[in-house]
């Protein structure tokens, strides 16, 4: 009976895990955390980068083979959770594979930037409601 139990939280733990899209993230220079205030600037692939920024580091979001809740807007709010811990306040998108026949993810390689002027007056991509 203890060996079935073992065995169904196993399998529960890996089927959670493998729900979630996997990250891969490398900060060269993490700055001081961005408060919940604070605004985070969404750019789009097609939106330009202002000039005197600080790269604070990459992100990549893929698939993991099982993954649920990996849609554009998932991922980027999961992004702007990373970006504030890290004290990013642009989020950049730099490639974006939309799901296709081989996954029903999209797939991101985003950077993250620190900029010292109004995030809020940049061109950038507005968050939908799911």
């Amino acid at each position: 009976m203890r060996k079935r139990t073992k065995a169904l939280i196993f399998i529960a733990v890996i089927g959670v895990a493998s729900c979630s899209p996997r990250i891969s993230s490398n900060f060269a220079n993490p700055q001081p955390e961005l408060s919940i205030d604070e605004k985070v600037a969404f750019l789009d692939v097609e939106h330009k980068l202002p000039n005197n920024t600080i790269k604070i580091g990459d992100l990549r979001f893929q698939d993991s083979g099982f993954s649920t809740n990996c849609s554009f807007n998932s991922l980027m709010n999961r992004a702007r959770v990373i970006s504030r811990k890290n004290g990013a306040n642009i989020i950049k998108v730099i490639e974006k594979k939309k799901p296709d026949l081989w996954s029903s993810c999209y797939r991101l390689k985003i950077e993250l930037h620190k900029f010292n002027g109004d995030v809020s007056s940049l061109s950038q991509y507005k968050l939908k409601l799911d």
